[in-house]
């Protein structure tokens, strides 16, 4: 029986080797330190995020369970995550996001233009992190000035020990930093309701919920706070791991890097593919309503159970050569955004920042290195990136 400790530094550098263990050998498994089940089969983790009755996320979406008092929509179920969705929904309409694609395109420029002329330059810190912050910063109405610190408060709040004894807690910095961010986006919830602009949080302010008996109500400053938080953070962080995890890729395949030059019209399927190769967000976590029988094991009800999108994406049972990365391959439902009711309400917005960040990095920058001595990954549990990826243009 195979040992998987998500925080360990083997499992957190490379997790696709311990995933296909998983797959072939234990594919319901149980890790007694930590006390949650992991599912890593495609097929199983679908269904289980088609099953929101059967595998709920009221109780938290990490190993630890942490944040689960905190009313963000990824953590709620219906009926409140009816509602709360709905409302959110209206602002990533497929007309305001298209609407973004000039301003996209503009602040990509300019941080990739700042590069120019370089010996080498960090794809993250000098551009990978800033664009889609100052992104869904416009959007939330996030100033200009507190973005370094979010940034560095979310990357902190992100991290996990990897002791067993610490059961996946998060640490006292963490903790901290978590607490540090939601005091830093209450202080904004409460000064845009006395000054509103024209932003997504102002409107957040001004809606009006009304519930099934007919009641109408506004939304507390609380439950506007966590939303807040949860669009600056999700917002930035899966498009900033996928630009730096999709820049190691075309560096892996440099023929294919040499083909998206040649022909950018396929940087949109490239995109699939990175995000189907190393999934910037690898685990989703549930909690099961009742007893789940699967592959000959039971994972009883009141459980932990970690669905893991990143693993199911290399299942050879769904995917030819999964291990391959292909920017030609026929699209096969890759689990990157979720599915049924807890799909990313941000998948349009991060998809075009993604694809007009490499369009104009590869417009730039054709030819590149990278410097291995140089990358960073940081230990975390819900997100796979790095924080330092130095870039060498070849000429």
């Amino acid at each position: 029986m195979p040992y998987f400790n998500p925080y360990a530094p083997e499992v957190q550098r490379d997790p696709y080797p311990h995933f296909q263990r998983l797959r072939d050998e234990a594919p319901v498994y149980f890790n007694p330190e930590f006390e949650f089940y992991a599912l890593t089969r495609y097929d199983d983790v679908l269904a289980a995020l088609l099953d929101p009755a059967t595998f709920i996320s009221g109780m938290g979406v990490t190993i630890d369970g942490g944040g689960r008092e905190i009313p963000f929509l990824i953590s709620t179920d219906p009926p409140d995550h009816t509602w709360l969705r709905k409302l959110l929904s209206r602002l990533f309409t497929p007309r305001r996001v298209g609407e973004l694609e000039p301003f996209i395109r503009r602040i990509a420029s300019q941080y990739l233009d700042a590069a120019r002329g370089r010996d080498r330059f960090d794809v993250i810190h000098d551009f990978a992190w800033r664009l889609p912050l100052d992104v869904i910063s416009e959007l939330i109405g996030l100033p200009p000035e507190l973005r370094q610190t979010i940034r560095d408060l979310s990357t902190r709040a992100g991290a996990r020990d990897p002791d067993p004894a610490m059961r996946g807690r998060m640490s006292d910095d963490a903790n901290a930093a978590a607490m540090g961010m939601m005091k830093l986006f209450h202080e904004l919830v409460v000064e845009r309701r006395k000054r509103p602009q024209d932003d997504i949080i102002s409107i957040l302010i001004a809606a009006e919920v009304t519930d099934d008996d007919g009641n109408t109500r506004k939304l507390s400053d609380e439950l506007i706070t966590a939303q807040f938080q949860l669009l600056a953070v999700a917002g930035h962080e899966t498009v900033t791991n996928l630009i730096g995890n999709g820049t190691v890729a075309l560096w892996c395949y440099p023929e294919q890097r040499a083909e998206l030059v040649r022909d950018p019209s396929l940087v949109p399927v490239a995109v699939e593919e990175m995000l189907r190769w190393d999934n910037p967000a690898p685990p989703s976590g549930r909690w099961t309503t009742r007893d789940v029988e699967l592959h000959g094991t039971t994972i009883p009800a009141n459980s932990r159970v970690m669905l893991y999108t990143a693993s199911a994406n290399h299942d050879e049972r769904h995917f030819e050569k999964p291990e391959l990365f292909d920017i030609h391959r026929a699209s096969d439902r890759p689990l990157v955004f979720g599915f049924g009711i807890h799909r990313c309400l941000g998948a349009s917005l991060a998809r075009l920042e993604v694809r007009i960040a490499f369009e104009e990095l590869l417009a730039r920058f054709p030819n590149y290195d990278i410097d291995e001595s140089g990358l960073v990954r940081p230990p975390a549990q819900l997100m796979r990136g790095l924080t330092n990826l130095p870039l060498i243009p070849i000429p």
